[in-house]
């Protein structure tokens, strides 16, 4: 399978093509910066491409059976984000140009505002407050996608992440903004980049997701 990497140079998106390739799929990684990727391969292409824009990201979709959307995009308590909502409206706009009409992309838990509710104490008063206009900017992102009729989306979105390689622990998953325990509380906090990896390409021949979020983690 033939595979556009967006933020294929950020700590998952590495996870994600190194793990591509050794399935033996086809990749583009597109990148803001060539010298951020210095992995090589036979069937890897690296291409350096602003994803705020439509004409400069087209010619790179072109030829793709799937978009894999790493990106991230920083922010603070007092300053606004607005980057996964303005990439994602470019990147919509060059998969329909370039005619590929399946796009993977990774949020996280709790976008939805009032999914925080059930969070352990120092999650739902600390660390969501920090984040908060990250995840807003992500919700709006995930709104954004819901009136798209014409592109089969899938939003993964994973707890807390950790750099660590890929394992052969089972996912859990549900429709919906954290993966609920037997209480209804979260199940768990955190997993690894290379278990998000996995499980995104793994829906590469799955229908299971297609138009839906998803919220994963790791038993």
């Amino acid at each position: 399978m033939r595979i556009a990497v967006l933020g294929a140079s950020g700590q998952t998106g590495r996870f994600v093509v190194s793990q591509a390739l050794g399935q033996g799929h086809v990749v583009t990684a597109v990148v803001r910066n060539l010298d951020r990727l210095t992995v090589r391969h036979d069937d890897l292409k690296v291409v350096e491409a602003d994803v705020f824009s439509a004409d400069s990201l087209k010619s790179h979709l072109k030829g793709a059976d799937v978009v894999v959307s790493c990106l991230g995009f920083s922010g603070s308590f007092f300053s606004g984000v607005t980057g996964y909502s303005r990439s994602m409206s470019a990147v919509i706009a060059a998969m329909r140009e370039a005619r590929v009409n399946r796009i993977i992309a990774m949020t996280s838990w709790y976008t939805d505002p009032d999914s925080g509710t059930q969070s352990p104490y120092l999650i739902r008063f600390l660390l969501l407050p920090l984040i908060r206009s990250v995840l807003s900017n992500m919700w709006e992102m995930e709104q954004d996608l819901r009136q798209v009729d014409d592109i089969n989306w899938t939003v993964v979105r994973p707890p807390g992440l950790k750099n660590m390689p890929s394992s052969a622990l089972e996912f859990l998953t549900h429709e919906g903004y954290f993966v609920p325990d037997e209480g209804g509380r979260p199940a768990g906090s955190a997993m690894g980049r290379g278990d998000v990896a996995r499980f995104m390409l793994s829906l590469l021949n799955s229908n299971a997701w297609v138009k839906k979020g998803v919220a994963i983690t790791t038993k």
